[in-house]
């Protein structure tokens, strides 16, 4: 063999050497998978991208364990600005998850049929991908060779690999997911836009289809990555953080890395600082927050910020104990009624009763809480029907042998929103809310935190019974009407 054949035979067996060290590490590394099978778009300069795929590869292997409990977490949420890649990420992450065991089970829920179609033709056509030597790239075959779509079963919504039975599914929060189990459960952007990001029917709609339906489908153990932009606070992202904190972990990256006029891009590469100052300064500031900095919506201009809170309180260092209830004025009204005890100017926070239900409900249930709570002067505003309210809940007070509660009914004239904005500091300065109440009484924590200074809010209900919590400690409000509950035939409260 001559010195040039030799030669081209060492330059040959150094490149495959080369190529077989590189789809060694790309099988072990899934950041290393995508540099190789992507170098497009994967690039070293990107340094967000290293979080990302780490961050993935770390929750598969359940090598990400909440600090409390020492459990590995179960939901991985990813919140990133458009263009970085997220979709084109999952479809990747679901070629390499396939490649660590071809048993793999997969569901992916996107916002329409459209998009879930896309996602899983993607998904399918990377596995799919021929081999082309002259061009020195990496397919997902070339890692995985045993990877491969079953013939006859390789539908774009549901398709199988050689192997295994039903390893993929893609569908909507309209569509079915019956028909797989899944290990790895993705939910990729279920908001579209601002105006669903307010609508409460479609948010409840992705929770209820989350909770009832997809959860189902989840295997022993399964991880769920749920990415989308931070349109609003009661998104599936905030409602998984608030029941399952333990359970989640987060990966959020902003476009800027400062959020002010002197913001630097995270990835000058990707999106230079120039673009995204331009953007900025194009979009209005509720959608630039929320796509790029991954501030939601209804966040920007809520009324309430955190709330203080206390572990334990000795209820012996109550200098009173109260009650403010604002009746249902209307039939899409709540019942709202806050009580809790008085030390000095602070209100301690130690029941919240929020409800729709009828009054023959309410009136006992009212009450029954009153005495357990130890109230001792409960104010009710007598508007529209309230008078009338608090009587009964006397009446029922009387059958419980609750002598010591004094009911005062009155009627507010006051603006009830110019109340509720001129006071808000007031409650946030004044009101200490146990540090659980979020858990406690949920519906009352997401009426709280949704609340916007400006524009239209759909319940303002629980903010006047904080509202009127806090004046009945500044003494800014009294009863005008009221009874003492007699052992015998003496009246009042």
């Amino acid at each position: 063999m001559d010195s040039l054949a030799l030669q081209f035979k060492k330059e040959l067996n150094k490149k495959e050497t080369e190529r077989e060290k590189n789809l060694e590490k790309g099988r072990k590394n899934f950041r290393a998978f995508c540099n190789l099978h992507k170098p497009d778009f994967y690039k070293p300069e990107r340094s967000y991208q290293d979080e990302l795929c780490n961050t993935l590869q770390a929750a598969y292997e359940k090598k990400i364990v909440n600090e409390k409990t020492g459990k590995p977490i179960k939901y991985l949420i990813i919140n990133l600005p458009p263009g970085f890649g997220k979709s084109y990420t999952l479809a990747n992450f679901a070629n390499w998850c396939y490649g660590q065991n071809v048993k793999n089970k997969i569901i992916t829920i996107s916002y329409n049929e459209t998009i879930a179609t896309e996602f899983a033709r993607t998904t399918r056509d990377m596995i799919q991908e021929e081999d082309d030597p002259e061009a020195g790239s990496y397919t997902t075959r070339d890692f995985f060779p045993n990877v491969k779509v079953k013939y006859g079963d390789a539908s774009v919504m549901k398709w199988s690999l050689e192997g295994s039975y039903v390893s993929y599914l893609a569908s909507s929060f309209n569509g079915t997911v019956t028909g797989l189990r899944g290990h790895i459960i993705i939910i990729d952007d279920p908001i579209k836009d601002d105006k669903e990001a307010v609508n409460d029917t479609v948010k409840e709609g992705h929770w209820n289809f989350l909770k009832n339906t997809l959860s189902s489908r989840a295997l022993p153990g399964a991880l769920w990555i749920i990415v989308l932009t931070r349109w609003a606070t009661d998104d599936l992202a905030g409602r998984l953080l608030e029941k399952y904190p333990n359970k989640c972990h987060v990966l959020e990256l902003a476009a800027l890395d400062i959020d002010g006029p002197e913001g630097i891009s995270v990835c000058e590469d990707l999106y230079p600082t120039e673009d995204l100052q331009d953007k900025r300064e194009t979009l209005s500031e509720e959608i630039w927050g929320a796509n790029y900095m991954q501030k939601p919506v209804d966040k920007k201009g809520s009324l309430y910020g955190e709330f203080k809170t206390y572990d334990v309180i000795d209820t012996d260092k109550f200098e009173r104990v109260i009650n403010y209830t604002d009746t249902a004025d209307e039939g899409a009204d709540l019942l709202c009624s806050i009580s809790g005890g008085q030390i000095g100017r602070y209100g301690y926070v130690t029941d919240v009763y929020c409800t729709d239900e009828h009054m023959e409900v309410t009136e006992p249930e009212m009450a029954r809480r009153l005495q357990i709570a130890g109230v001792r002067e409960c104010l009710i505003e007598s508007n529209n029907g309230g008078r009338g309210f608090a009587r009964n809940v006397i009446r029922h007070l009387k059958k419980l042998r609750c002598y010591k509660c004094s009911v005062t009914w009155f009627y507010q004239s006051k603006n009830k929103r110019t109340r509720i904005i001129t006071n808000a500091s007031n409650v946030m300065d004044q009101i200490i809310m146990p540090d659980d109440w979020k858990k406690r009484w949920p519906e009352f924590a997401q009426h709280i935190k949704k609340y916007q200074r400006k524009g239209k809010n759909s319940h303002d209900d629980p903010e006047d019974a904080l509202t009127g919590f806090v004046e009945v400690i500044n003494g800014d409000v009294k009863g005008k009407k009221k009874a003492r509950i007699g052992k015998k035939r003496r009246l009042g409260l």
